[in-house]
């Protein structure tokens, strides 16, 4: 199944690494950097995360990047610290719809008492967003959702993103 996920980053960064590669000085201008954030404050549990991404421009409608991510969350005494990476894929059918595709790895640190687990598993967020200028907002849905190893109550999240 490792193997699979390899294969599926290194098909989705393709487009990527090979535009990167090319000699062509404008590369860097049509780089565009954003990401998305997120917060909760609840009855003794707190969430923050963050997550800054680059993209790249392939067409008028089709952008691929890299996305890191980071979040934190304790509920009671259970504290969580999630790391992450992923491969994004953007495509905007019009204007104001953005459709995407993210494929990453996430590293899970969680301590609970003296008790302390690591461990990571892979992602698959397939999302649909609405789209205002440099702003989207929507849903995603995560296909490789496992409730047994996944940090998260749902295979369903919001999109809040936003690139310069």
């Amino acid at each position: 199944m490792k193997k699979i996920h390899c294969f599926l980053f290194i098909f989705i960064m393709i487009p990527l690494l090979g535009i990167a590669q090319e000699d062509d000085p404008t590369f860097w201008k049509k780089l565009k950097y954003g990401g998305g954030f997120g917060f909760g404050f609840g009855n003794h549990q707190t969430t923050l995360a963050i997550s800054p991404s680059a993209i790249y421009p392939i067409s008028q409608r089709l952008h691929t990047g890299i996305v890191t991510s980071y979040l934190y969350s304790k509920q009671y005494d259970l504290k969580s610290n999630v790391y992450g990476i992923s491969a994004l894929s953007l495509y905007h059918p019009f204007e104001q719809l953005q459709l995407s595709a993210e494929f990453g790895q996430l590293f899970i640190t969680q301590k609970l008492g003296i008790d302390k687990t690591k461990y990571d598993y892979p992602v698959l967020n397939l999302g649909v967003a609405y789209r205002i200028g440099f702003f989207s907002t929507g849903l995603q849905f995560d296909v490789l959702y496992n409730e047994d190893t996944s940090i998260f109550a749902s295979p369903i999240s919001p999109i809040i993103r936003f690139y310069f």
